[in-house]
């Protein structure tokens, strides 16, 4: 087991309230293991973001190697909104005669 070193935490009452619950519920033996596992998870989550970024990443550029890609145009999106748009504006005029 690592060495352990105590510091001193300020945390807001509600906080405060919801480690002390978890203590006195008896789901956990001191508020220590409390913010041990709250650390973990965090540390879990941070893990799982990273990866998931760097995956992310990864695939972009895969697209990127594999061709194909050009910049978006937004005013040909915009138009081809508009278009669409318009198309179903008139295809529910006609269902409705």
């Amino acid at each position: 087991m690592a060495a352990i070193e105590k510091i001193s935490v300020a945390l807001p009452a509600d906080m405060l309230d919801l480690v002390k619950q978890a203590v006195k519920s008896g789901d956990y033996a001191t508020t220590s293991e409390v913010i041990r596992e709250a650390l973990r998870e965090w540390k879990g989550r941070r893990e799982t973001h990273d990866e998931a970024i760097a995956e992310i990443r990864r695939l972009v550029q895969e697209g990127l190697d594999k061709g194909g890609w050009h910049p978006l145009d937004t005013e040909e999106i915009k138009r081809e909104g508009r278009r669409l748009l318009a198309r179903m504006k008139g295809t529910k005029g006609q269902r409705s005669r």
